[in-house]
C-alpha cells in the first residue's frame, strides 16, 4: 500500500488560495492552488503568461493582475517544482 504524500506545512497552508508562481523560465503563474504533490503544484483558473510576449517583467505583471482582477486561460495547469523559484499568496505582493 502506498502512503499519501502530505506536502510541507508551507505549501499545505496555500491550498485554495490564489498564489503566484515564479519560474525558471519566462513564465509565471497566478491561479489558485489545488494540489502539491511530491514534485509538482496543481493550480485552477490559472493565468499563464509568458514574459517574452510583453513588454512587462513577472513583478509588473503581477502587479497588473491585481488591478485588474481574476482572470485566466487555462482551467487547469501543472507545474513541475524543480522550475519553481519563488510562490506568494496574491494577497501577500505589496502594491506600490
Amino acid at each position: 500500500m502506498s502512503k499519501e504524500y502530505v506536502p510541507p506545512p508551507e505549501l499545505a497552508e496555500l491550498i485554495g488560495k490564489q498564489i503566484v508562481v515564479d519560474t525558471d523560465a519566462p513564465f509565471i503563474y497566478i491561479g489558485m492552488l489545488d494540489r502539491v504533490g511530491p514534485d509538482f503544484l496543481s493550480l485552477l483558473n490559472v493565468d499563464v503568461h509568458d514574459c517574452n510576449d510583453s513588454r512587462s517583467t513577472k513583478e509588473q505583471y503581477a502587479h497588473e493582475a491585481i488591478s485588474v482582477g481574476e482572470r485566466y486561460n487555462r482551467a487547469a495547469t501543472i507545474i513541475r517544482l524543480p522550475r519553481v523559484v519563488s510562490i506568494s499568496k496574491l494577497d501577500d505582493i505589496v502594491r506600490f
